[in-house]
């Protein structure tokens, strides 16, 4: 299957989609930047429009009752591990996928075996998350953040972590989403401090957001997409208006802006 997709970043309406499937209101943006800052990838997608994966291969032994595990250790074991990271992840799932289609077994099993986009579903909670089946999951994650990050929204609603979000409750968030091991990276401490800054005035500015992934997918280097413009984007601006031949200097005007969405094919 195709898992390259349009790659939209994330939106305003995305965002209150996600809000409203939690049970939190429009004004209650500082929460799910809290969540997304401490729990999420950060950016949802590689730089060729894929979305970020890492492969399990304890849930693949499952998945596959490790009839795997002799010829492919690395991909079927009992325990986790073996990450490569990036889009060697790829390699690895598109492997798995290789051993389920030799062997006559649904490629779902390996689809369920992989995290997902931002949020870093799992394969195997697609359909608690909201999708139809791990295909229907990766399509859709395929073409945008918002649907990533609806179907992490709808994760932890099947979890009913909503409601910790709603109170507040950072302890029983950390707790329910990371384990109870949650304490190790002080995730409740951190998910607090991140809620205070946003709620203090802090912001992400999605547009910059937006033409931070459209330089990556373009091939600049503005850093990990996060909405907030330093040294590094600038950078990225710069080159990208002198390939463009626009004016020297590096402000994401209106006119860069317009120049990038159109070249890398993004939404506005």
């Amino acid at each position: 299957m195709e898992f390259v997709g349009k790659g939209q970043p994330l939106t305003e309406a995305g965002m209150k989609a996600a809000l409203a499937a939690m049970g939190l209101g429009a004004d209650e943006m500082p929460v799910l930047w809290a969540v997304l800052t401490v729990e999420s990838r950060g950016f949802g997608f590689l730089p060729d429009r894929r979305p970020k994966i890492l492969f399990e291969r304890h849930i693949f032994h499952r998945e596959t009752g490790g009839r795997f595990a002799g010829a492919a250790p690395d991909l079927s074991a009992a325990s986790g591990g073996g990450y490569i990271g990036g889009d060697a992840e790829y390699d690895r799932l598109g492997r798995a996928l290789e051993l389920c289609r030799e062997a006559g077994v649904t490629e779902n099993a390996a689809l369920r075996s992989a995290s997902w986009g931002l949020g870093q579903v799992m394969g195997f909670n697609a359909v608690a998350s909201g999708f139809g089946d791990p295909v229907d999951m990766v399509r859709r994650m395929a073409e945008g953040e918002d649907a990533q990050l609806l179907g992490m929204a709808g994760f932890i609603r099947s979890q009913k972590l909503d409601a910790k979000l709603r109170a507040r409750d950072w302890t029983g968030f950390a707790k329910g989403y990371n384990g109870p091991r949650y304490w190790e990276n002080q995730y409740d401490v951190k998910l607090k401090a991140a809620h205070e800054k946003f709620s203090g005035g802090v912001g992400r500015d999605l547009r910059a957001r937006t033409a931070q992934a459209a330089l990556v997918y373009l091939g600049f280097r503005p850093g990990e997409p996060d909405g907030v413009v330093g040294q590094n984007t600038r950078n990225a601006v710069a080159e990208f208006r002198k390939s463009a031949g626009l004016p020297a200097g590096d402000a994401l005007d209106e006119a860069t802006y317009t120049a990038l969405m159109k070249k890398a094919k993004l939404a506005a």
